[in-house]
């Protein structure tokens, strides 16, 4: 297992950063102003960024747990290493001067304020679909859910929460351009992967399932969860270390070590992928309607003996 540099994350991430040595530490996005509250537990933000973009940022002492933020920042990262439709994420810095004005004239920020901390480095994805109404959509009408244009992206997404073990219902968004009438889907809230705060894997059969169920419609078997699920096996070891490197180190609590662990486990976990789908189609909540036994046996046959080898 190799060992995480996380000097090099200490000199990116400086919680204050040193005007005179620009080349060691990187200043991040920084927040500008505060928009509005969001929904969840988490108690997220969403805030206007010194990259002229919407971002909704989570804090370091949300309600939830701390560790939800290395869990967005890694699991976010790798779907779209996987292949699957997430939005951007990075670091935000929140200055408690900024919170502080907003408060004082807006009291529905107040929460904000409380919620600022001291290193003040937060976690945020960029915020989907913008402000025009229409433009993104949290539910859909099953109409609009089988048509959407990337609905096959729903079993990978699966593949991927079952991987990193979301112990939470999959949560998406659904955004379209003005001169579209179809929606793609956007996955978001990948906090409760690991367990949440837990960094631990109990496996739940019905965990990261989105739904109505419908979504998963056209999975007809092991060919529908390709290419994702080929690439979550095969998934080099050296990029899942290399975004672990990337993080705060604050954002992994008291003992960083459990960090290594982690990513330890999230490797040895890839091969198997397949039997936790296979034991969801086996169960009572099976969501997999269409799937096609006969076609799929001989698929997962070959599959398990190319992992053998």
């Amino acid at each position: 297992m190799p060992l995480l540099n996380r000097a090099d994350a200490s000199s990116r991430w400086g919680a204050c950063p040193d005007k005179r040595n620009h080349s060691i530490v990187q200043t991040p996005i920084s927040a500008v102003a505060t928009i509005k509250p969001m929904r969840g537990g988490s108690r997220s933000q969403l805030m206007l960024c010194s990259d002229g973009h919407l971002w909704v940022v989570k804090f370091q002492n949300n309600p939830q747990h701390l560790r939800i933020l290395a869990n967005e920042f890694l699991a976010t990262h790798i779907a779209a290493t996987v292949g699957l439709s997430v939005p951007k994420c990075d670091v935000i810095q929140v200055s408690g001067p900024l919170l502080e004005t907003e408060t004082a004239s807006n009291p529905k920020h107040r929460e904000a304020a409380a919620l600022s901390c001291r290193s003040n480095l937060h976690f945020g994805v960029r915020y989907v679909g913008g402000l025009m109404p229409g433009r993104v959509a949290d539910i859909l009408t099953e109409d609009q859910l089988d048509t959407l244009r990337n609905v096959e992206e729903f079993a990978g997404i699966l593949a991927l929460d079952k991987w990193l073990d979301n112990c939470d219902n999959r949560q998406a968004v659904f955004t379209r351009t003005s001169r579209e009438t179809r929606y793609r889907a956007i996955f978001i809230d990948h906090g409760h992967c690991f367990n949440g705060g837990n960094w631990t894997f109990p496996d739940s059969q019905l965990a990261g399932i989105y739904w109505p169920i419908r979504v998963y419609a056209k999975v007809t078997g092991w060919e529908s969860f390709e290419p994702w699920i080929a690439r979550i096996e095969n998934f080099d070891c050296a990029i899942l270390w290399n975004i672990a490197k990337e993080l705060p180190p604050e954002w992994c609590g008291e003992n960083e070590f459990m960090l290594e662990q982690l990513i330890d486990t999230v490797i040895k976990r890839r091969r198997g992928v397949r039997n936790s789908i296979e034991n969801l189609r086996r169960s009572g909540k099976n969501p997999f309607r269409n799937w096609s036994s006969t076609k799929s046996v001989a698929i997962m046959s070959g599959a398990l003996r190319r992992n053998l080898h």
